[in-house]
Parts: C-alpha cells; sequence; structure tokens
C-alpha cells in the first residue's frame, strides 16, 4: 500500500533539480546576453558586434576601405560581417551551455 509513496521523495529531488537546472538556464541566458562578440568582413571593412542572443549591437564601416558608390559590395560584406558575428556567438552560447551542463552532471548535448 505504502510503496507508492516512497517514490515522492524522488519526485520531490526531481522537481527540485528540474528548478535549479532552470534558474541556471535562465541564469546563463542572461549572461550571454550581455557578452558580445566581433567579426569583421573585407579585411576589417565592416565590422558587426553581436551580444549572445545573436542581436547585432553595433555595426562599424571603415570608410577608407570601402567605396560609397559600391554600395552593393558594401551590403554583401554587413551581410557577412553579421553572418560572421551571429556564427562566433552561437559558438560562444554552444560552449557555455556545454559548460553549464557539465557543472551541473548532466551528459553531454542535453542542454539546446
Amino acid at each position: 500500500m505504502f510503496d507508492g509513496m516512497k517514490n515522492i521523495g524522488d519526485l520531490m529531488g526531481i522537481m527540485k533539480n528540474a528548478r535549479q537546472f532552470q534558474d541556471r538556464l535562465q541564469a546563463l541566458q542572461e549572461e550571454m546576453a550581455r557578452k558580445t562578440v566581433t567579426a569583421d568582413a573585407g579585411a576589417g571593412a565592416v565590422s558587426a558586434t553581436v551580444n549572445g542572443r545573436m542581436e547585432l549591437v553595433k555595426l562599424t564601416i571603415d570608410k577608407t576601405r570601402v567605396d560609397p558608390a559600391d554600395t552593393e559590395m558594401l551590403e554583401d560584406l554587413i551581410v557577412s560581417a553579421v553572418q560572421l558575428a551571429q556564427a562566433k556567438a552561437a559558438g560562444m552560447m554552444k560552449d557555455e551551455m556545454a559548460r553549464a551542463a557539465a557543472d551541473m552532471g548532466l551528459p553531454p548535448g542535453m542542454l539546446p
């Protein structure tokens, strides 16, 4: 009759761990939002800075390295710099998530 009751303690432990995990994940996401990475395209002609949420927070164009009349090239450099910065930010986030998973004793690949 009371065999089912012994699992309540396990359930409480699981719920506690899930809450800690959720809190840690939220703190990590907030921390990552404050971190930024920068990438450039066109040998530094365009630089893009992206935060851990993949949001573009700064774009710099070196006017000495671009031709203002060649807007198509400038557009391509902007897109490239932003994509490179987003890829770096995604890699940074992946590394931080793997580290957090290891700290919590989770197997690799358990965090998104």
